[in-house]
């Protein structure tokens, strides 16, 4: 009986050996022993030796990559030789899993199991084939971790993975697990090859029938793309997921209470989830022990779980204690759940739901819900511990949202201590750990003790935070904490150390015999050198440029971390045709740092290259929908490419040096009908897409009620108006209101009838009224709403009160529009002139608005029962006229009079 490669892979895949009957083949073994997480003994077999044997004794092979060490090609393809080139690769990924992600650490060292030719001994050691491995993993100008354990492992599996196979279909899954560990190397996230992805489509018709299988491949695609910061495909994946293994989940109200105080029961958030997958791990179980009697208790994982750390508060319950057993949305398909006691669910679909926490914490606006809705799905997965790596992503997440709460800080920070105290240990097999990892986004060792290290520094516990950061290695962190102690001195010692040899690292001594910095700086690799030249730059400004251009030559023009300073050194000098070379570069080879488009983006509109300008800012927004400046700057662009119109001013943030510079474009007006009305609907919609994250931003409220006047949209101009004057009013008073828009939008309603039956004006006899919101009685109800609601309660001004006149004459309320015009009028010179004023222009001023109210009081007194106009009118001009007597003798004085007289005479 032959092998079923295909079983074998699938066991592979699943982490579980469940291949029902396998011939005695060596084989077959090994593939047993990798998915019961014994990589030693598969890595030193006599198969393994045979592969990882260096077939050459030439010592210019030490130069050459590693993929040329080994020949892993065969003289016979056959479909064994393939799947052992396969698990080979398996075994080496999961083993460097293990070591740096999941421990307990590894029982072995790579030269216990590559075979090296006597003559080369001395040369090829743990120490140099390390350093060797970190510098070929870096990848797209950023630098692989140094301190890594075991990166050749990583290597290796890369390059098994990268053979050709003919008879192994799930290779190319293999490889995407394989890049997304890669990319958590690399000090930030690079573009993929273009084959990674796009090589997987085949898999999901192999491996549809297995709604887990399916499930995982979903999440593992949607993992990688939420790292590459692609978070609408990544939240497509994730919701695929979902439907590949059934998952019913709904986020809805239950009653409950959250204190220990508290007396009445309120609506509490709740996430009902209901698994559909059979659980393998709980049918082993029964199977094992089928006379044990369900005492009702919900089912947990048979291996050790991360320790939950109790909350210990004395306000707040451990959990919210739900008091009804039924949701708050009674006609709910989970409605039979009760969300105090839910159904333990597949550790898979909790993979899946803690995926879609990451989703709705990269796709929600950050006005505070995003923590209360992360909090329900961690929830609903920790309540059930089923497997030790999804349990503590879970504790590690609840850890997170935590951190910024008074009442739940300490609890946060020791939680997280707990995680990272616990890798080291064997309380749980490798299998256990590994089953999940490939759908989780877990951490590394390193970020994770990195990621305490900030949590310490957040704290003030500054000593503590240095202490990691440099066990780490991570001198970026430790200058920075010597900056926020004040000392950059001691920052700019430790980085010259390291760069003159003074100071080691740990993968940088091959021998502690040979202290010597020549030997030290040998072996530096690259990208980190050029990397610590880069942050030598940032603390000697005035050696900066230097600095930087001493990093892009030691990295053999390979670091994009140099060309982004120096791009960021350029600009803030005001020197855009060297900005714009250097970003070019650096984003040409790392296109995923949003912030080195941006900048790009900005140096182009100071040349006034529209074109490069518009592919930088749609770029930055490709990067990050959520990005509103680069929206509103793409906005501000598409304004600017019809030659002619709006001029786009730059308005420039404070966060740093480059930011000094770098700008938030603001659009005036002053339009010219040039533009090309397909550039400035383009504009609308891309402010309208930035204001969704960038809600309290003013300037791009103006921007967008500028343009949406511009292309005719006046319902959302007017929404844009009231939300600038809730935002501006209270500091700036009157002035937040755009007057010359609130009119334009009172002329666009009073243009049509005030009948609500007719479109036209006047006598029309035309019905069925507009139903449109830019037009007719839409129109006025939301400029009606825009005056009662939102500008008259805040402020007032003439203007704005002659605006609201004019809109309640057309409306025929003659008595609500003459006490506008009223209004308007004591808000107004000839009001507000105090007695001795000596300006004759403010005089002259006054006496017009005199003569408008009396016009207006002449025009709706009659039209208004019991209104003593006549009698207003007269006591308006007499008490001008008392308080400007100096000004009796100018030639306008005569108006006054002959208008005090006409009044008389009417009376």
């Amino acid at each position: 009986m032959s092998l079923n490669i295909q079983e074998v892979e699938k066991a592979l895949l699943l982490g579980r050996w469940e291949v029902q009957a396998t011939p005695s083949s060596p084989i077959a073994d090994l593939a047993r022993d990798v998915v019961n997480g014994s990589f030693r003994g598969v890595l030193t077999s006599s198969q393994a030796r045979d592969l990882f044997t260096i077939h050459s004794q030439d010592k210019t092979l030490l130069d050459k990559p590693l993929d040329e060490w080994f020949d892993f090609s065969t003289k016979e393809n056959s479909s064994e030789q393939e799947l052992l080139r396969l698990l080979l690769g398996v075994a080496c990924l999961h083993a460097f899993l293990q070591a740096n992600w999941t421990g307990p650490n590894l029982d072995f060292k790579p030269l216990d199991f590559i075979t090296v030719p006597p003559q080369l001994e001395s040369l090829i050691t743990d120490e140099s084939l390390k350093h060797k491995t970190v510098k070929e993993l870096a990848y797209g100008g950023e630098p692989a971790y140094h301190l890594a354990d075991s990166p050749i492992l990583l290597r290796l599996a890369k390059i098994l993975f990268e053979l050709p196979y003919q008879f192994c279909q799930s290779a190319n899954w293999w490889k995407l697990r394989a890049w997304n560990v890669h990319e958590q190397v690399l000090d930030e996230p690079t573009a993929v090859p273009a084959n990674v992805l796009g090589s997987l489509e085949s898999l999901s018709d192999t491996f549809a029938t297995d709604p887990e299988l399916a499930g995982r491949l979903m999440v593992e695609q949607g993992l990688l793309e939420h790292r590459l910061s692609n978070d609408k495909s990544a939240a497509e994946f994730f919701v695929r997921a979902a439907r590949k293994t059934h998952l019913q989940y709904e986020l809805t109200g239950a009653l409950g209470k959250r204190t220990k105080f508290q007396q009445k029961d309120v609506t509490q958030l709740v996430l009902l989830a209901e698994s559909q997958l059979k659980d393998h791990e709980q049918e082993t179980t029964e199977k094992s022990d089928s006379s044990i009697i369900n005492n009702g208790a919900p089912p947990v994982s048979s291996e050790p779980v991360p320790e939950t750390m109790a909350l210990n508060d004395d306000t707040l319950l451990e959990q919210t204690q739900f008091t009804s057993s039924n949701p708050a949305a009674p006609d709910s398909s989970l409605s039979h759940l009760d969300p105090g006691a839910q159904p333990p669910l597949h550790p898979l679909d909790q993979c899946i739901l803690l995926s879609l926490c990451l989703n709705i914490k990269n796709t929600s606006p950050s006005h505070g819900l995003t923590a209360e809705q992360m909090s329900p799905y961690v929830a609903r997965v920790i309540s059930h511990p089923r497997n030790w790596s999804v349990h503590t992503m879970a504790l590690l997440l609840r850890s997170r949202l935590e951190s910024n709460r008074t009442r739940t800080v300490e609890r946060s920070t020791f939680q997280l201590q707990a995680l990272v105290d616990q890798m080291p240990t064997a309380d749980s097999s490798v299998t256990e750990r590994l089953l999940y990892i490939h759908s989780i986004p877990l951490p590394s060792k390193w970020e994770m003790e990195k990621e305490l290290a900030m949590r310490f520094l957040s704290l003030g516990v500054v000593k503590s935070a240095l202490e990691i950061f440099e066990r780490l290695e991570m001198w970026e962190q430790v200058v920075m904490c010597w900056q926020s102690m004040e000392k950059r001195d001691k920052g700019i010692t430790i980085v010259r150390d390291l760069l003159e040899g003074r100071k080691s690292e740990a993968d940088t001594v091959i021998s502690r015999n040979k202290p010597t910095s020549d030997s030290r700086r040998q072996v530096l690799d690259a990208a980190r050198e050029a990397k610590l030249w880069c942050l030598l730059g940032e603390l000697e400004p005035e050696q900066a440029k230097d600095h930087y251009e001493y990093a892009w030559n030691v990295s053999k023009e390979t670091s994009g971390r140099a060309m982004r300073s120096l791009g960021g050194y350029y600009f803030a000098r005001g020197d855009y045709p060297n900005t714009i070379a250097c970003l070019r570069k650096a984003v040409a080879i790392n296109p995923l740092l949003g912030r080195s488009w941006f900048v790009l983006g900005c140096a182009y509109v100071r040349q006034e290259e529209w074109e490069g300008a518009r592919d930088a800012f749609a770029r930055c927004v490709t990067i990050d929908d959520e990005d509103g400046e680069s929206w509103n700057n793409l906005a501000s662009v598409y304004l600017r490419m019809g030659e002619a119109g709006h001029t786009v001013e730059a308005e420039g943030t404070n966060d740093d040096q480059t930011e000094n510079q770098v700008s938030h474009f603001t659009v005036r007006d002053g339009t010219d009908k040039s533009i090309p009305f397909s550039n400035r609907m383009l504009a609308f919609r891309a402010l309208k897409q930035g204001l969704k994250f960038s809600y309290e931003n003013w300037r791009m409220w103006s921007n967008y009620m500028i343009v949406a006047m511009d292309v005719g949209e006046l319902s959302e101009a007017c929404h844009a108006l009231g939300r600038i004057v809730e935002l501006r009013s209270a500091k700036e008073g009157a002035a937040s209101v755009d007057e010359d828009v609130l009119e334009r939008l009172v002329n666009a309603v009073t243009r049509g009838s005030a009948n609500p039956n007719n479109t036209v004006e006047d006598n029309a006899t035309v019905t069925n009224a507009s139903l449109g919101p830019n037009e007719g009685q839409e129109l006025h109800r939301r400029v009606t709403d825009l005056f009662e609601r939102v500008i008259l309660p805040r402020v007032s001004s003439p203007r704005i009160f002659r605006a609201r006149g004019r809109l309640l004459t057309w409306e025929g309320k003659w008595e609500d529009a003459l006490n506008a015009y009223l209004e308007a009028y004591r808000c107004g010179t000839a009001a507000t002139i105090e007695k001795g004023e000596t300006d004759l222009d403010k005089w002259r001023e006054g006496i017009n608005e005199v003569e408008e109210i009396v016009d207006v009081l002449r025009n709706f007194g009659p039209k208004i029962d019991g209104c003593k106009w006549r009698l207003q009118g007269r006591s308006i001009v007499r008490t001008f006229m008392a308080r400007t007597r100096d000004f009796e003798d100018e030639p306008e004085w005569s108006r006054l009079s002959t208008l005090q007289e006409e009044l008389r005479k009417e009376e």
